[in-house]
């Protein structure tokens, strides 16, 4: 099996919203890790539990992020992670969401909604032309007090259908309180064709080293590198987030 070398990462947090740190002290973790690019992913408002960015907010990030990005070799993505709505709509303008490098998509409220449902929100989530990354698809989590946050219900092999038809990666979230998805549902994802995502969704500088846990992850699964789309150079990574740039 050929080995899994990741240039970058495509979901972290930072003092925008739920994070530890700030734009610049990730970024620098990032580099001292010699990531080429990092993804900026703060949540998106309808999470406000975790100060979710609003248009306004978020729009006033980039300006942060230009800052630090002159100081800096790696290179700073403009992104989000945006909640996917219980219509399956996502939880942002879509102008906004047109001028980001990175969409990540994830269900973070409803998550005990019936499969059909979930299917249902999943897969018009992954149809939107703005979203590049599926996010923690199951939900699962493992709580301080050792007991399990259980799987999302939903149509896996439906969704994971629709992720390789438009493109979006399905996430392999590196954090071990998530471990998302479990090996059958990764070993599913690889089998339909779809592209994959090494994530660490690092809320801490520190948190950005959990990406060899997801590396052994995809290794375990099979999966080819060519299939994982933070093992591309930028160019080719920001070319296939924009694929469908006319229908924006």
């Amino acid at each position: 099996m050929t080995q899994i070398l990741p240039l970058g990462d495509l979901h972290s947090h930072t003092t925008w919203s739920d994070g530890g740190a700030t734009v610049a002290e990730m970024a620098l973790a990032a580099e001292a890790l010699g990531h080429e690019y990092l993804a900026v992913t703060d949540h998106s408002p309808r999470l406000k539990v975790a100060r979710g960015l609003t248009r306004e907010r978020l729009i006033a990030q980039w300006d942060e992020i230009d800052a630090v990005q002159q100081e800096l070799q790696v290179r700073l993505l403009k992104g989000i992670e945006v909640d996917i709505l219980s219509d399956g709509a996502l939880d942002q303008g879509t102008d906004v969401l047109a001028r980001l490098d990175i969409v990540v998509a994830s269900v973070h409220s409803g998550l005990d909604d019936d499969p059909a449902t979930m299917t249902r929100r999943m897969v018009a989530a992954v149809a939107n032309p703005h979203t590049t990354v599926l996010g923690h698809c199951t939900g699962r989590k493992r709580r301080p007090d050792k007991t399990w946050r259980p799987e999302s219900r939903f149509d896996a092999e439906m969704v994971f259908a629709a992720c390789e038809m438009f493109g979006v990666a399905v996430e392999i979230n590196s954090r071990p309180d998530r471990a998302d998805p479990r090996l059958e549902l990764l070993d599913l994802a690889n089998d339909i064709g779809c592209l994959f995502a090494i994530n660490t969704d690092a809320h801490s500088p520190e948190q950005l080293g959990y990406q060899p846990l997801g590396v052994a992850r995809a290794m375990e699964a099979g999966i080819h590198p060519d299939r994982i789309i933070n093992t591309w150079p930028m160019e080719q990574l920001l070319r296939h987030a924009h694929r469908f740039a006319s229908a924006r």
